[in-house]
């Protein structure tokens, strides 16, 4: 029948549109919201610890270790709200008893080290910038039907090509800004 591998492609663009609106909500939680709901506190370590599991490689009959580094102290927030002796963070660092770290308590007991606005931004833009991707494929499935034959879905493809490129390199920039942040 003529015009149903349009219209399932027509459907698949609006399933990866909605994909796309997902990411921009995730974005939108996981960045700045929880950022702006947590409480910024301070945790005094007590102890820290290196925790190794070890993972089969899928490649390989050898086994892979990971480790992880957990630190162990009390929280003390800011303003005084909060006080937890039994706070545990997962470290990027081992840190020596009666170091202080800024962290986020963003849970009842889960913990986060703070990096400020620059952080919480930057991991919405990296779901945000993720999103364009999904975004852009379904906007063109739903106008296109993943058909190019024509000249204006040519000139819609280069467009969409452009706006991909553009939002990988944000999301590199954005992840680049989290590593460093």
């Amino acid at each position: 029948m003529p015009g149903e591998p349009e219209g399932l492609g027509r459907l698949i663009g609006v399933g990866l549109i909605l994909v796309g609106v997902i990411f921009l909500a995730l974005g939108g939680y996981l960045g700045p919201y929880s950022y702006a709901s947590s409480t910024p506190g301070k945790l005094t370590v007590e102890t820290c610890t290196v925790d190794y599991k070890y993972r089969s490689s899928t490649s390989s009959s050898s086994r892979k270790r990971t480790k992880t580094k957990w630190c162990y102290g009390t929280f003390t927030a800011n303003d005084g709200t909060a006080k937890d002796v039994n706070a545990e963070l997962k470290s990027d660092a081992l840190y020596q008893r009666g170091d202080v770290i800024e962290v986020l308590k963003t849970g009842d007991t889960s913990y986060q080290q703070d990096q400020g606005w620059v952080g919480a931004i930057a991991v919405g833009c990296i779901w945000w910038f993720g999103a364009l991707f999904p975004l852009t494929i379904g906007y063109f499935g739903m106008v296109t039907g993943f058909s190019s034959s024509r000249a204006p879905s040519r000139q819609l493809l280069r467009t969409c090509v452009v706006l991909v490129g553009v939002s990988s390199i944000g999301l590199i920039v954005s992840l680049l800004v989290v590593f460093i942040a």
